[in-house]
């Protein structure tokens, strides 16, 4: 039978292309989880290569946008995005098979590629792909067979066409041989299937057990070198002001990792290596938790991405081995002292490259390979089993999360990742601060009210902090107690509310005597700039 004998209205073969699209997500899904590759599903590989390529001003909005949430939103666009594709695909389908059949190898030759340059990947990386392929190929021909017009209505002898005869519970412009409720019927039965086998593979992953060392399993050592205690008035403790430690539940993630990386600790090392290396080394989780220099830190960290007054800062207890110790036993010196090498790049067990200073990581300040986060081994969302910590930098230059690489070169002779998509290449945090309560929009009472929140100024620290309302003259606020230069300082004012809708902006000045800035900058390409502005009204 040639390939337009059959013939399949638009409408069903678009629902038979949404179907088979379904069938493919499923099977490679059920696939990836039997060869225990639950990354190398095609979705999750395009989305990643669709991160990588997104340009800095769309992505930097899809933060400010859905923040946290991004990459649930991109998976749900990319989701809409291939229903789309796949029922254009089925519909043309419908008229000739051919097309449905390249559309679907062309989807098949993306999802591949996107499979196959994804760090660590390997051949069994593509079954998942291939596998979905056929599988929505499958689907797709048997959902067009069972919809197809086979003939059609008979004409007379001159070309015109003949009466129509209704039949009893056929609608008059029925095509022959096509029977709605039989497709419905196997189109939903293939659709259940596909959601079954989707959801079930997927839940069979989340609760698999983690094998090897986990962050459930895993026990830190008593650090030989612990954080001084917590100075008396460090935390104010007030009503809507943020905790002077951050829970890690609460702990902001700013990544671009779909998939959260679950590495065994057992069988993770980290591998020192490249220019000024005397010699290149490879450490266990082990050899790390049994180094004498453990030590336990107050230091927060803060993402470029952060508007002015945004959450993506936190603050927590950090335990692990200094940084500037472990390079200086591969004999590396400092660009200050006559190393080559002036960048350390750490690579990422998802193949993130981060460039850092490392005149910066062995100044002397608390940079660390973090092994624990306020008191427990890392989540697997913020690193397990090792991270870098370097206070005084935001997150993109020095905070690499599932750290498995750290190689010396310069920055003439490498960008990191975030550099070609117009980031910085160095990024100092700059001194900000922000108001917590009243949260923006809020309804007063007249009267004393109190006007607290946070700032920060790491590996510098936070001298002053003023409060202006209406524009009127700064009011220095009452700094909590510092607990050290690298953590954010809690701050309070008693203000008498009157009547009216009021601005209430903030600002800080760091030990250097540099006071923030009122000018408005974006988070590209260094970190946001700008005073805090809340607006409440006073009844």
């Amino acid at each position: 039978m040639s390939d337009t004998s059959r013939s399949t209205r638009r409408g069903p073969a678009a629902v038979a292309g949404l179907v088979a699209a379904a069938s493919a997500l499923a099977v490679a899904e059920a696939a990836a989880v039997a060869l225990s590759r639950p990354t190398s599903t095609p979705l999750l590989a395009v989305g990643d290569t669709v991160v990588d390529l997104t340009p800095l001003p769309v992505k930097q909005f899809a933060v400010d946008t859905f923040g946290t949430a991004d990459k649930p939103a991109l998976l749900i666009g990319t989701a809409v995005l291939l229903a789309l594709a796949a029922a254009l695909v089925g519909a043309a389908a419908g008229r000739r098979r051919t097309v449905g059949l390249v559309g679907i190898a062309a989807f098949a030759a993306v999802g591949l590629a996107s499979v196959l340059t994804r760090p660590g990947s390997g051949p069994l990386d593509a079954l998942p792909t291939l596998a979905g392929a056929a599988a929505c190929a499958g689907v797709l021909l048997w959902l067009l067979g069972a919809a197809s017009e086979r003939g059609g209505s008979p004409r007379a002898a001159d070309g015109a066409a003949p009466s129509p005869t209704p039949s009893t519970g056929d609608r008059e412009d029925a095509p022959a041989g096509f029977d709605r409720r039989r497709f419905a019927l196997l189109a939903g039965a293939a659709a259940a299937a596909s959601a079954g086998t989707g959801i079930g593979a997927r839940l069979l992953t989340a609760s698999a057990p983690a094998a090897g060392l986990t962050p459930g399993n895993a026990v830190l050592p008593r650090p030989g070198d612990r954080a001084a205690p917590l100075p008396d008035g460090a935390d104010l403790e007030l009503d809507g002001l943020a905790p002077f430690f951050t829970p890690n539940a609460d702990f902001y993630r700013i990544d671009t990792a779909l998939s959260v990386p679950r590495v065994d600790a057992s069988t993770w090392s980290l591998r020192v290596h490249g220019l000024g290396v005397g010699r290149e080394r490879v450490i266990t989780y082990a050899e790390l938790l049994d180094r004498p220099d453990l030590r336990e830190r107050d230091i927060t960290l803060a993402c470029v991405s952060n508007p002015v007054g945004g959450s993506y800062i936190g603050n927590a207890r950090w335990i692990g081995v200094p940084l500037a110790s472990l390079l200086a036993e591969s004999g590396v010196r400092s660009p200050a002292d006559g190393g080559p090498a002036d960048q350390l790049v750490s690579r990422s067990q998802d193949g993130m490259a981060i460039g850092t200073p490392v005149a910066d990581v062995m100044d002397g300040r608390e940079a660390m390979l973090a092994v624990g986060m306020n008191g427990r081994p890392l989540p697997y969302e913020h690193g397990f089993p090792v991270r870098m910590v370097v206070p005084g930098l935001y997150g993109y230059v020095s905070a690499c999360k599932w750290i498995t690489e750290i190689e010396l070169t310069t920055f003439d002779a490498f960008d990191a990742y975030w550099v070609p998509r117009g980031w910085s290449a160095r990024g100092p945090v700059k001194t900000q601060s922000r108001v917590d309560t009243p949260r923006d929009g809020a309804d007063l009472g007249r009267g004393r009210t109190t006007v607290a929140g946070v700032a920060w100024a790491q590996h510098t620290g936070v001298d002053r902090v003023e409060v202006s309302v209406d524009g009127g003259p700064w009011t220095e606020a009452r700094l909590a107690e510092e607990d050290t230069v690298d953590t954010w300082r809690q701050w309070v004012l008693d203000w008498d509310a009157g009547p009216g809708e009021h601005r209430i902006a903030v600002r800080a000045t760091d030990r250097d005597g540099h006071t923030q800035t009122s000018d408005q900058a974006p988070p590209a390409p260094d970190g946001a700039t700008g005073h805090h502005t809340v607006t409440v009204t006073v009844a």
